[in-house]
């Protein structure tokens, strides 16, 4: 088993439900347990402006496959509640990446673990600190937190007035 670190995000559709409908969907996964969810966190979208914030989570796991198959796994659930590709960084109503697996480096040329964004999405960055601490390291990267302070002048808030705890599975 491996610790395993997804981000779940959302910006149409009711977000938060899509999130814990993701979240409830990956509990059904082949060899992944102790599942469990940061909290909701909203932040700017990172492309094109003209579309409403977005929603983010981070889930941590352990996971005993396969990279390739969880990557499968999560693309079927996008699929599922009907993600649909309509412009880079546009609009979706779920989005799930494989943040880290472990301390594995994979590039191939549909997975790219670490993800290679998240020394600049903050809103990775936080609901990691959240479950891991600031002291977790992702393989090449710094730690969590000094990751944090070179973000300071993003922008994320974390959701105190929407709960997400009802999607927690045991």
């Amino acid at each position: 088993m491996t610790l395993t670190v997804i981000a779940l995000g959302a910006n149409i559709n009711n977000p938060p439900e899509r999130i814990k409908e993701a979240y409830v969907r990956m509990s059904e996964i082949s060899g992944l347990t102790d599942l469990t969810l940061s909290s909701l966190y909203t932040s700017p979208p990172m492309g094109p402006q003209d579309q409403p914030a977005f929603f983010n989570a981070i889930a941590t796991c352990q996971y005993s496959g396969e990279p390739t198959g969880l990557l499968n796994e999560l693309q079927s659930i996008e699929h599922a509640m009907g993600r649909v590709k309509l412009r880079h960084w546009g609009e979706r109503c779920i989005d799930l990446d494989i943040i880290q697996i472990g301390g594995r480096s994979i590039e191939e040329v549909d997975l790219v673990i670490p993800h290679p964004g998240i020394s600049d999405r903050l809103f990775v960055v936080e609901p990691m600190i959240e479950l891991l601490g600031s002291d977790h390291k992702v393989p090449g990267l710094d730690d969590l937190g000094t990751l944090r302070d070179e973000l300071r002048h993003h922008s994320i808030s974390r959701c105190e007035d929407i709960d997400i705890s009802g999607a927690i599975v045991a």
